[in-house]
């Protein structure tokens, strides 16, 4: 029988498995998705303009940024850095704004998948290992119930925060009042492009990178004892504001920063360099500072990314403290 590991957050008792269980459609989540979309995608040509086109771009650009990969994504999850409350408050807002879920579903989402992705095995739904169309239904309209599932135990700083738990209560919410405000400036075109376009193409983009990032072999790390490996999906540094460096990540999930090695674009990065500068962030994690760790190894020159995926690969013994170019 497997044994399951624990991760920070998640717990695995004996016969917890993270393989056996049934992909699950939620009509909640489903609808939400399928709205937006439809509205965002029948709607944008008959509003679009200039305006409505740069509110887009301007509002993608800081909730994926500032929100989700900095806020949502370092910042709550991985508590990769440290900033004033209100500061922290403000960027895991514009992450509920991205419109995948509340701060107790996002890190449920994440930990949950991450913890599967570490174990022997996981199910099809946590490795990406669905073809193309099945894997979009699955992670955008879908939800995997576990058979026998770990326990999740979210640090009691975060679960028993009111404004992270209002957060949670109407994190779908908070998308339809700034759709009041967008239509009482910009009327409908703002609302299309403001809200419904931008939550649809964030809601797509980030399964699209996942599904890339699972199963594209890229990049130079390798986590041995993990049935999944992450990889990084170069062309989308800019556009997901770092997030596609997901094999550094899978490396050393614990780093603020994620495009490690020369070239690697990481617009997250830099905003935290900012907020450095500005004294709005202390603490902040990198490889140099993580623990080492006996499980990662980096991969040798002369081997190819897809080298890492065969079983029992031998590669050179890497930790956080290893050199990066």
């Amino acid at each position: 029988m497997t044994v399951c590991s624990s991760t920070e957050r998640v717990k695995a008792g004996p016969g917890v498995n993270a393989a056996e269980g049934v992909v699950r459609w939620r009509p909640g989540k489903s609808l939400w998705v399928a709205a937006m979309t439809l509205v965002g995608v029948v709607g944008a040509p008959f509003t679009f303009s200039a305006e409505a086109l740069a509110l887009f771009l301007v509002t993608t650009a800081v909730t994926i940024c500032a929100g989700h990969s900095v806020g949502m994504h370092r910042l709550l999850i991985h508590r990769s850095f440290k900033t004033p409350k209100a500061l922290e408050y403000l960027l895991v807002w514009l992450g509920v704004l991205v419109g995948m879920a509340g701060p107790f579903g996002m890190i449920r989402a994440h930990d949950l998948r991450d913890w599967a992705q570490r174990q022997r095995a996981c199910h099809d739904h946590s490795s990406h290992g669905r073809p193309f169309l099945t894997d979009a239904f699955w992670q955008m309209h879908c939800d995997l119930d576990l058979k026998r599932p770990p326990r999740l135990e979210i640090e009691a700083e975060v679960r028993d925060d009111p404004v992270y738990r209002f957060f949670e209560r109407t994190w779908m919410l908070q998308n339809l009042a700034l759709a009041v405000v967008f239509f009482a400036i910009g009327g409908l075109a703002w609302v299309v492009w403001g809200v419904c376009l931008r939550v649809a193409v964030s809601l797509t983009g980030h399964w699209l990178v996942g599904h890339f990032a699972h199963r594209r072999p890229s990049g130079k790390w390798y986590v041995a004892g993990a049935c999944v490996q992450g990889f990084n999906v170069p062309f989308a540094a800019l556009v997901t504001f770092g997030e596609s460096w997901h094999n550094n990540h899978h490396a050393f999930p614990g780093s603020a920063r994620l495009g490690l090695e020369k070239g690697q674009a990481d617009p997250g990065w830099w905003m935290i360099l900012v907020l450095r500068a500005l004294g709005l962030a202390w603490d902040i994690r990198t490889p140099t500072t993580l623990p080492a760790r006996a499980d990662l190894h980096r991969l040798p020159p002369d081997h190819t990314a897809a080298d890492r995926t065969r079983e029992g690969f031998s590669g050179t013994l890497g930790s956080s403290h290893a050199e990066l170019s």
